[in-house]
């Protein structure tokens, strides 16, 4: 674990706000990426970014000292979007994916969603499309950027098993591409 990354977790964990702010301009953007893709609906993503950065501000003083920040937060991330659907697939609430759709992109302000490019919007409908599990695996790695070893921590699974989804997530994004007359 970097240096950097060694003193937000101790930061973090002796209360200091100044540490909390680092963490949340490092990681902000990047959470609300992977639930912006993972929930397809702008304002959920919203509300379970918000709730990521509440159980990082209750739990904080709990971190282990050798605690990897970006796992950790993906993974609370991860569980309360997983919570999320439950609650939705129990009929408490209803996902809403047309909102996403006509919200015209998954960038976060007016000027990234205008400046995006024809390929990237292309991509993002088409990551879309993916089942959940292939999409959460395309977005840890290739958007987010996370290593393998934090990928296996947040989904659980051993390394091996994130080259295999990551395997057939590509292949599952080729073919959706392809159908659509576009080249990955």
């Amino acid at each position: 674990m970097p240096g950097d990354e060694r003193d937000l977790v101790a930061g973090l964990r002796s209360g200091d706000a100044e540490a909390f702010e680092r963490t949340y301009e490092r990681y902000r953007r990047r959470l609300h990426g992977y639930l912006v893709r993972m929930a397809r609906n702008r304002h959920v993503a919203e509300d379970l970014l918000q709730e990521t950065w509440l159980r990082l501000a209750s739990r904080s003083r709990d971190l282990d000292e050798d605690t990897d920040l970006g796992a950790w937060l993906f993974t609370v991330a991860r569980n309360l979007f997983l919570s999320h659907v439950r609650r939705a697939m129990c009929g408490v609430e209803r996902l809403d994916c047309a909102a996403c759709a006509s919200q015209g992109g998954l960038n976060a302000t007016p000027f990234e969603i205008a400046s995006a490019t024809q390929t990237q919007r292309r991509l993002e409908r088409a990551l879309l499309e993916l089942p959940i599990d292939q999409r959460e695996v395309l977005v840890l790695v290739a958007v987010e950027r996370l290593e393998p070893g934090q990928v296996a921590t947040v989904l659980g699974v051993k390394p091996e098993a994130v080259r295999k989804r990551l395997e057939r997530a590509r292949k599952a994004l080729a073919e959706t591409l392809e159908a659509k007359g576009d080249k990955p």
